[in-house]
């Protein structure tokens, strides 16, 4: 990865290996890159385009490495409550630098993988890890990250972990159903800690 410093904005670039393209670390409402890469879905081999499912709220946890050991309770939580994602109108992405193959490996093997019904992005280019800003030079994976979009394809949230603790998928949840009831509700804040159904802030 390489990275340099535009003269007029002075943000960060992140260069792709494999494509060359220059792109800027994601910042909120940036748009989501218009990137391909291979996925295990739906038991079987299939190419995922992020352009592809604008329209959607897009949800994306990225993760170290298959056959690890906080990978699988993340990827076991987020299937438990894959269908209160999708039923708020979001495809949820899991993302890390296995193949396709492996991801299939992982599934077959792992009886709390095979609950996955959501697409397992296989970064083997590291593209899209560089682009999000996740990519861990020190050990060539992902760091742990999640991102919400909205539906015009715009940053909405992001958060990225240390490698060595989980994220709580039902926090990630809420924030997702913060974000769509502010978009849908303009002129409301969510305070903190809001749950659906608590009091806004109406300015």
């Amino acid at each position: 990865m390489s990275v340099s410093t535009g003269d007029a904005t002075s943000e960060i670039c992140i260069t792709c290996k494999g494509t060359g393209l220059q792109t800027p670390a994601l910042k909120i409402n940036d748009r989501i890159p218009d990137l391909e890469a291979d996925s295990y879905y739906n038991n079987t081999f299939t190419k995922v385009r992020f352009d592809d499912y604008r329209g959607k709220w897009m949800v994306f946890i990225f993760y170290p490495a298959d056959f690890t050991y906080v990978c699988p309770t993340e990827l076991d939580e987020m299937a438990s409550l894959y269908k209160n994602f999708t039923d708020l109108g979001a495809e949820v992405f899991s993302v890390s630098r296995d193949t396709a193959y492996v991801h299939k490996a992982w599934h077959d093997s792992d009886p709390r993988i095979q609950k996955i019904q959501y697409p397992m992005i296989a970064d083997t280019t590291g593209d899209i890890c560089r682009a999000f800003g996740t990519y861990n030079e020190s050990s060539g994976l992902s760091h742990r990250a999640s991102f919400i979009f909205d539906p015009d394809g715009n940053l909405k949230s992001m958060e990225i972990y240390d490698d060595s603790f989980g994220r709580n998928t039902k926090e990630l949840l809420r924030r997702l159903e913060a974000a769509k009831f502010v978009r849908e509700n303009p002129g409301n804040f969510c305070p903190v800690s809001w749950e659906p159904g608590e009091e806004t802030i109406k300015v």
